[in-house]
């Protein structure tokens, strides 16, 4: 979450940070908001996000993934990104069709952005 902050920051984004504990926990956000609603907090995230980029292949990650898709029901065109995590087979090892997978972060934003050029 830092790096990704930090990168934001240095593009100029404005970066709001939703922890899941009763201190703020990254220090490059622009606005961080503490919820000290543990793992509760990824609801907050994804059903706040207008994009959702997942990065790395955690459980709390894999929860964020799983809420998106199913965020999808209600909002077909919010774009679901994974970069470097996991993916998800049905019972016949079949891959079920789920996020866009990115191979760095530049893909994962531009596919965040609809494929769309990257801000200046």
């Amino acid at each position: 979450m830092a790096a990704v902050a930090a990168g934001a920051r240095s593009l100029g984004a404005l970066v709001v940070a939703i922890g899941p504990g009763p201190e703020p926990d990254v220090a490059d956000a622009t606005v961080a908001i503490t919820t000290d609603l543990g793992q509760a907090r990824n609801a907050v995230l994804v059903n706040s996000a207008d994009a959702v980029i997942a990065v790395g292949g955690s459980w709390g990650t894999l929860s964020e993934v799983a809420m998106a898709m199913r965020r999808r029901q209600h909002r077909p065109d919010l774009p679901v990104v994974t970069l470097g995590g996991w993916t998800v087979q049905d019972s016949a090892g079949t891959p079920i069709e789920g996020p866009s997978i990115a191979n760095d972060p530049e893909h994962a934003v531009r596919l965040a952005l609809g494929g769309s050029q990257l801000p200046p």
